[in-house]
Order: C-alpha cells, then structure tokens, then sequence
C-alpha cells in the first residue's frame, strides 16, 4: 500500500491533470488538497477533453474524489463543474465526490474585492484570475469566512453573512468604490446551493484516514506550482494558499507517516501565466513557435502563457521543498522541431554564480540565466511508447535533468493523451 502526491514543480500549468487522471487507475481515493478555481487541469481521454478547476482528475477513472478543507470553493462553479461532467457521461454524484465540512465558502463579495482591487492597482496589478481566491484565504486566516458547515446551517449562514456584508459593503463602497453586494441574493442564491450540495459534504478527514487503514491508496492532487506557493514562491507574484507537497496533509487532513512518495511534474520547458520574474522567458521566434506548438493558453484563464527554456534552478528548488521522489516530464513532443535545446543550471547575477533560487525579487530580476545546448532530436516522438524507441538526444535530454536535479524521471509525456505516456516507475502499481 503507497499513497503518493502530485505536485507542480514551476509556476502552474506542467500538467498534472494528465499525470493525476493516468495514476489514478491505481489509486482508490484522489483528494486535492488546496487552491480553488484559479486552476485548471485539462485531460484528454479517448480523444475527448475534459477540464475541471474544483473536481480532482480521478473522477475520470471513476474514483472517490476528495475536496479537502484546504480548498476555497465558489459553489456554483462546483456545481457547473459536477452539471457538466455528469452531462458528459462522468460519475460525479456524492457516492463518488466528497466535500470537507471544513472547506471555506468563497461567496460573492471574495469576487466583488478581489476585481475591484486589481482595477485599483492598475498596471501594478498582481494578475489575479479575478475569482476570490484570496479574498477567502484572507477572511479564513481572519476567523471571518465561511465553512461549508456553516453553509448547511441556515441561521448561522445568514447570521454570518448579514455580519460580514456590513463591512464588506463598506470597504467595497468608500474604499474601492466599487458596487456593493446585496445580502439578501447572497442568502437565497447560497442556500439553495446547500442544499444541492449537502449530499456531498463529509468529514473527509475520517474518511481518508478509514481508507488508509483499510489499505487503500490514495492519491493526492495539489493545484498550480511550487514557486505560486505563498511561502516559497516568489512573493507577491503567488497564490494564496501552500502549493508545496507538505501541505498534503494539512489541506487533506492526514499525517505525514502516511505519504510514500512525492512526484513532481516538470514541463520539458517553463512557462508562467501572468506577471512576475522568469529567468529564462524567450521573446524571440523560438519562444513563439513553443507557445503555438504547446498550444500555451490558461486552461482557466484563457491567457496566453508565457514560455522560455527550462529551468533547473527552479526545478531543483523544488526538489529540495517538496522532497521529490521522482519527476514526471511533460509536453516532451512540444520540443521536437528544435535544432537546438536550451538547459538553465544557475544564474549570473553581479558576476557571481548562483545555483540556488533567490528569494529576493530584485536580485532575480538581475540574475541572466546560465545555459548549457544540447542537441535536438529533430524528429516526432509523439506515437513513441518506450524510452528504448527515444533518439539519443531525446534520452540524453532527460537524462541531463535527471543529473541536474538528483531526480529520477519515474513519467515522461509526449502527447496530450492517456496513452500518450512512458511509465518508467509507479509506486501505486507496486
């Protein structure tokens, strides 16, 4: 019996998802265990897509699927979501999918501040997704939020709201002068969600820890990437919640003696969505055809992201952070055109070498990335099912990662589909 976490190891966007809906064919449970829906994972099986922000990847494969108390969940998006996979012939009734008691409510005024502040700051804008995110995170942290077991309770979640509002639509109206919101569309519009959604709400604590007794796998899905962490990302430019694999077990509700293992997912390049330092971004034509070949949009957002080489600065970071067992490369195929393929092993910042990540923002704006070519390996590996079918320079590409990170590569991803994966190693499988 293993349980096993699934990280990001740059900014977001490395494709868990896919990673997340191929392990959990050997998982009984697949809990996500932070963030909101400012993320998306986007898989491709049999040729369809599917995307979710709330709902882990394994409902695909027809696993419990757990919500845990570290999310904040807007309750209509989770009721879209669950609409839209059941009318895509997906399982997501509460026999399969389990909301924390203890998860934070993200309610209409989240949303309202949240847009109303990134106007106010205008180009200094952090580039938020607009949808309250951290708006919830700072009213839990305050003792102010709302907990689906507030939710399911009508006097006390029209209590708590009537409360709340006095000061939200004070803030919202003289501060950010920003329209307010009307407490009683709130009330109605949220109770009526409660009561769709009461058949899901558990103690999911309790119910994973049964199934770990019971000797069951599970399989934990985290959301964005380490360096979004609002700890060890780098800040302001992050996410409002813990990205990194430890919180597991806080945004889950379990001990860490119960994890064997953390996986972290690596694009075989990097990108970023929205503002903030990246060492290795390309502004040239290559950074173009990358974008377009990786087809490098937001699956939330919409936004174009940002791409450049990989980053082995970051990624070791990450190693260190997270206590990574192995990595999963992603998007491999996407770099098949290439003549010639960038690695960053360290910095140059002031003519000094640096091989660890700055935390301080001015010096990584500074820093030049140090970089090592490789040859490409011109050719498609898209349909390659084995590591032995790879050209050379394609296994020396991973094998250099592997060296620069102390990481063994346990996944490598050549194509959006589930089949579309070479599986060196997979603790789940035994």
């Amino acid at each position: 019996m293993s349980n096993l976490v699934i990280i990001g190891t740059q900014w977001g966007d490395e494709g868990k998802g896919k990673v997340v809906d191929l392990l959990a064919e050997y998982a009984d449970i697949v809990a996500r265990f932070q963030g909101g829906n400012n993320a998306g994972h986007t898989m491709v099986v049999n040729g369809k897509q599917f995307i979710s922000h709330l709902v882990p990847s394994g409902i695909l494969q027809g696993k419990t699927c757990v919500i845990g108390n570290g999310l904040v969940v807007d309750p209509e998006v989770l009721l879209g979501e669950i609409d839209y996979l059941t009318e895509k012939g997906v399982d997501a009734g509460p026999t399969k999918l389990k909301i924390s008691e203890k998860a934070h409510v993200i309610m209409p005024y989240h949303k309202a501040v949240d847009h109303a502040r990134e106007l106010m700051k205008g180009d200094k804008k952090i580039g938020t997704t607009g949808r309250g995110i951290g708006p919830c995170y700072e009213d839990k942290a305050t003792r102010r939020g709302v907990r689906f077991v507030e939710l399911l309770d009508a006097d006390v979640f029209e209590e708590r709201v009537r409360s709340i509002l006095d000061e939200k639509n004070f803030y919202l109206k003289h501060y950010l002068k920003a329209e307010t919101v009307d407490p009683e569309a709130v009330i109605g519009d949220y109770l009526a969600y409660a009561e769709r959604l009461r058949p899901y709400v558990d103690n999911v604590s309790v119910t994973i820890d049964k199934a770990i007794k019971a000797g069951r796998q599970v399989l934990f899905e985290g959301a964005q990437g380490t360096h979004l962490d609002i700890d060890h990302g780098t800040y302001p430019f992050v996410t409002s919640s813990n990205t990194v694999a430890a919180n597991a077990c806080s945004g889950a509700g379990i001990g860490p003696r119960h994890i064997n293992g953390v996986t972290g997912i690596v694009k075989a390049y990097t990108t970023r969505v929205g503002a903030g330092p990246f060492p290795t971004e390309l502004f040239d034509a290559i950074g173009d055809a990358i974008q377009a070949k990786g087809a490098e949009f937001g699956a939330t957002t919409g936004r174009r992201r940002r791409c450049g080489w990989l980053d082995t600065v970051i990624v070791r970071n990450a190693v260190r952070l997270n206590g990574l067992t192995g990595l999963a490369i992603t998007k491999l195929d996407v770099l098949g055109e290439l003549d010639d393929i960038k690695i960053c092993n360290a910095y140059k910042y002031k003519g000094e070498t640096i091989t660890e990540f700055p935390t301080d923002l001015k010096v990584l704006a500074e820093c030049q990335p140090v970089y090592e070519t490789l040859p490409g390996w011109k050719s498609d590996i898209s349909g390659m099912r084995s590591l032995d079918e790879f050209p050379q320079q394609a296994r020396s590409y991973l094998e250099r990662i592997e060296a620069l990170t102390e990481t063994p590569v346990d996944i490598i991803s050549v194509g959006p589909g589930r089949e579309e994966t070479i599986v060196v190693k997979n603790i789940l499988a035994g």
